[in-house]
């Protein structure tokens, strides 16, 4: 049997947590957790608002602390591990929050867009590559479409110059079938490596993750504890037990993996997420798990109930950057419950 290749395991605690801390994580939270990450082998850390460079606003939440000062707070705890952020075209443009993060010692830009719009990407994946940074490719809600429309995305994004695939499950809906398909298609054709993003709103992100790596994924993302958005991400320290039982090369250190898992605990208390209707439905309605605060607030102002607003938002095929039509939704059901025209 041939050796197992080596994993990148992506820490994305300081980032996607964001979301379940209501995008105040402060400095102190950020060195005391970029620390914890350092010492245990993360391939890398990224950090910044849950949305990404430049998402911070009243739309999405404004973040405690600037963005710049958050990367160079990490960035100054790292040594092995390298920094990464999250970048969406529209939030974050290329003269100001690429260059500026540049400047903070990034050194990954893992560019992301909805699973059908790569072509957005391309001016930021090109920038990247043209001064010398590492640039992965990432499709966010990747469970809308079918493998032949995220390989035709992807190549798109390769021809931009990624140097990696990130597929994210964003709203938690796959099955480890769905990885499979997706994974296996994208690692069979691409020249480049293919990574998986699994959100846990159906108790499948350790399954789904494992799905990916057989399927011939190299990536894999995670957070402490799952800190992140709607049910949370894959645990760090699951994945990382996993990838040991399954006999995976990894640069992680176990026992700190799990110490790091045990801070995020104390950094985050009563933030970190849980299973609930809420998030269930989120993953089977297919919308994003960020939506998961928001939509309980407007369906408690509006006297409806939640799980119907995922529903709709999801028969609407709403995504992450939406956020206006939550409200509307649930008016819109508000008024049929009162059977007002």
């Amino acid at each position: 049997m041939a050796d197992k290749p080596k994993i990148i395991v992506c820490d994305a605690t300081l980032r996607d947590g964001s979301h379940a801390y209501s995008h105040q994580i402060n400095l102190d939270q950020v060195n005391a957790y970029a620390a914890a990450a350092e010492a245990a082998g993360f391939s890398f850390l990224e950090v910044g608002h849950g949305n990404g460079l430049g998402a911070s606003s009243l739309q999405v939440g404004e973040s405690l602390v600037p963005e710049g000062a958050m990367l160079r707070a990490a960035k100054q705890q790292l040594v092995n591990t390298r920094l990464s952020v999250h970048v969406i075209p529209g939030f974050a443009t290329i003269k100001r929050e690429l260059v500026n993060a540049m400047e903070a010692g990034v050194d990954l830009f893992r560019i992301g867009c909805h699973c059908t719009e790569a072509d957005v990407t391309q001016r930021h994946i090109s920038y990247a590559r043209s001064v010398g940074k590492e640039v992965w490719g990432v499709l966010m809600m990747s469970h809308m479409v079918g493998p032949e429309v995220l390989l035709e995305e992807s190549k798109k994004m390769q021809s931009y110059g990624a140097q990696g695939i990130v597929l994210m499950d964003s709203a938690g809906a796959y099955l480890p079938k769905d990885v499979d398909a997706k994974i296996g298609l994208l690692a069979s054709k691409l020249d480049v490596p293919v990574g998986f993003h699994a959100h846990n709103n159906l108790g499948l992100s350790i399954a789904n993750s494992l799905a990916a790596l057989e399927a011939g994924a190299r990536i894999v993302d995670g957070t402490a504890k799952g800190f992140g958005a709607g049910a949370g991400n894959a645990p760090l320290e699951l994945l990382a037990a996993v990838l040991q039982q399954e006999a995976y090369p990894t640069s992680l250190n176990l026992y700190k993996v799990l110490d790091a898992g045990d801070l995020a605990a104390k950094l985050f208390a009563g933030s970190l997420p849980d299973s609930n209707g809420i998030t269930i439905v989120s993953g089977l309605s297919g919308v994003f798990s960020g939506f998961s605060k928001p939509v309980q607030r407007a369906a408690k102002q509006m006297g409806v109930d939640p799980r119907d607003v995922f529903f709709e938002l999801g028969k609407r095929k709403v995504v992450g950057g939406q956020e206006d039509l939550i409200i509307e939704v649930a008016t819109e059901l508000a008024r049929r419950k009162k059977n007002v025209p």
